[in-house]
């Protein structure tokens, strides 16, 4: 399978379910202009914002939105960006993991409900699995595949090669790697974090 083509109905609507029962509330947008106006919908005023680097997010316009400043919440990562001390931005890198409403995207959903995630540093992955009250993650459809299997090997065959490509794009002569993966099984109610899953029926992100 090529694992850059669009779910049929029948898989999307088996995705949404599956997932929804490991504790994920799921929602299922038609374009990237409404996942961009449901996320916006969905962060109250005041929030503190911190986003992981993600191409979806560019894609559908919320990067460029923060940029603007034309929004009522905190940008924390515009904060982090424009510390230049070593010391202090590292502290903030820490403080950003636990920021109120973090942001992202998925590398690959299993039709089981599996949500994995690859990263070179990881700097993302703890406001995924524990320490941000608030997630949402903004997903192509196009990232669902039949097994926890077929996941891992998307990430692999398919997001690498292109995060490689873009990141050679912008000079850096060494691309990209894996450095860590989080395979997300299931939210614990216990823990009374909010997560949630926006899926774009259009191809999206890597």
């Amino acid at each position: 399978m090529s694992y850059t083509s669009l779910p049929t109905p029948v898989s999307l609507q088996r995705t949404m379910d599956t997932v929804r029962a490991r504790g994920i509330t799921v929602e299922l947008v038609a374009t990237k202009e409404a996942a961009l106006a449901r996320l916006q919908a969905l962060i109250p005023a005041g929030a503190v914002v911190m986003t992981a680097g993600s191409v979806t997010l560019t894609q559908i316009g919320f990067d460029a939105l923060l940029i603007s400043g034309s929004h009522p919440w905190r940008n924390f990562k515009a904060e982090l960006l424009a510390e230049k001390d070593p010391v202090k931005q590292s502290a903030l890198r820490l403080q950003g993991i636990t920021a109120e409403y973090f942001l992202g995207s998925v590398n690959a959903i299993a039709e089981t409900g599996e949500l994995v995630f690859a990263s070179a540093t990881g700097s993302q992955l703890p406001a995924y699995a524990f320490s941000s009250r608030n997630v949402i993650w903004v997903v192509g459809a196009q990232k669902i595949t039949p097994t926890l299997e077929d996941a891992l090997r998307r990430v692999r065959e398919v997001a690498l090669p292109m995060e490689d490509q873009r990141q050679k794009s912008f000079g850096n002569k060494n691309g990209s790697f894996i450095g860590r993966i989080l395979i997300f099984e299931r939210e614990p109610a216990y823990l009374r974090r909010n997560l949630v899953l926006i899926l774009v029926n259009e191809v999206l992100g890597f």
